[in-house]
């Protein structure tokens, strides 16, 4: 198995975790790994990573690494929105860091034959758990026009996203759209040409990917339970590709973070609010110009951090 991949942030987000050589940490979304192993190259023989991953094919890939590597992760096939229930099974009370990385992997674009890439003729699956049952060919071919346009919109921001959904249920009712390549030479179709780069059919596909794996409603259930898993002083770092997903993070941080709720006319504060967490990034951090030449898929990368307090506010 070919499992390529290039790491976003690998030094930031592994550096901001702040790895103590015998903490137990965390990898949400294991991937390619490159998160990974700069996490296990800072534990101690008595540090332990525990690796997850919704594609069985990461798990695969990370069964391929060296002894030194195994003898200090566990590796889990499962959801990163499941955290709490697969510490409590591996009777773990917390952890000192997690680390979420939200964006789709190289391998998955162009290994894995399941039609995330709008350039490669594959089946319309879109699935990064191909246990899962509903696929992007479900959808395309059984959502009512009117959800469909919905959920263009929602997910991939699609301006055209009515005119996108007409046509396909236009081409449907000739033949079942299929493949990625059909689908993505039906939105080509639909929207004009742009002297930019990105290709017509990148919000679709986005759309498409964000809906058949519940993406934002599963980063919403993280977040909703992450601080329980942490330990005090523990770390959490996400990045984070979409829009829609850092507003999900920043929002969640924001309020764990907040000193006061007291309506502002209020001259004192009586709501006694005792924050959970502490901001280590006020303001997201970004790829460099330099990252992003080597890695075009970083370019809509941010980082943002937080640190479970001990006990109140410091």
């Amino acid at each position: 198995m070919t499992f390529r991949h290039i790491t976003v942030f690998p030094d930031e987000a592994t550096t901001l975790l702040n790895c103590q050589p015998n903490g137990i940490y965390v990898d949400g979304t294991l991937g390619g790994g490159g998160h990974a192993r700069r996490i296990l190259d800072q534990l101690s023989d008595h540090g332990m990573l525990i690796g997850i991953d919704q594609d069985p094919d990461a798990i695969t890939h990370a069964n391929s690494w060296g002894t030194s590597y195994k003898s200090k992760i566990t590796l889990v096939h499962d959801n990163f929105a499941n955290l709490p229930e697969l510490l409590a099974k591996l009777n773990i009370a917390s952890v000192d860091g997690i680390l979420v990385d939200l964006g789709i992997s190289l391998y998955q674009l162009e290994g894995s034959g399941r039609g995330f890439s709008f350039q490669k003729e594959e089946a319309l699956d879109m699935r990064m758990n191909p246990f899962s049952s509903i696929t992007a060919q479900t959808i395309v071919n059984s959502y009512s026009e009117k959800a469909l346009a919905n959920l263009l919109y929602q997910y991939g921001e699609e301006k055209k996203s009515r005119q996108i959904a007409r046509k396909i249920c236009e081409i449907r009712k000739q033949t079942p759209i299929t493949t990625s390549k059909q689908l993505a030479d039906l939105v080509a179709k639909v929207l004009p040409r742009t002297k930019h780069r990105i290709h017509p059919a990148t919000k679709t596909f986005m759309a498409l990917r964000i809906t058949v794996n519940q993406e934002l409603e599963q980063l919403e259930r993280f977040m909703d339970h992450f601080i329980n898993c942490l330990s005090p002083g523990g770390r959490l770092c996400v990045i984070s590709f979409h829009s829609l997903e850092d507003r999900i993070v920043k929002q969640k941080l924001k309020t764990l973070s907040i000193t006061c709720s007291c309506p502002k006319e209020v001259f004192r504060c009586s709501c006694n609010t005792k924050p959970v967490l502490r901001i280590i990034t006020p303001k997201a951090i970004r790829p460099t110009d330099q990252e992003i030449k080597k890695n075009p898929m970083a370019r809509s990368a941010l980082l943002r951090v937080a640190e479970k307090l001990t006990s109140g506010f410091s």
